[in-house]
């Protein structure tokens, strides 16, 4: 293999799992607040702050993964 294919390999893993494990992590959230809402409806609002806070942070690592990902494949 040559060192640009290993390159686009790292890239492409980099991302695919930078993306796919967030997606999870996103799907979880959802999935447990609307349980959390559909259990309590009082506590909507605090419920649905704490959902988008904690998939703002998911998102953020998906960013991260992109950006390492980008890196590998321009840099070096």
């Amino acid at each position: 293999m040559d060192p640009l294919s290993v390159k686009n390999l790292a890239a492409a893993l980099t991302i695919t799992l930078g993306a796919v494990a967030p997606a999870i992590a996103i799907a979880m959230i959802g999935s447990k607040g609307a349980e959390a809402i559909g259990r309590n409806p009082e506590a909507a609002s605090k419920i649905q702050t704490g959902m988008i806070l904690a998939i703002a942070f998911a998102e953020a690592i998906a960013i991260y993964a992109l950006v390492v990902a980008i890196l590998i494949k321009f840099v070096g």
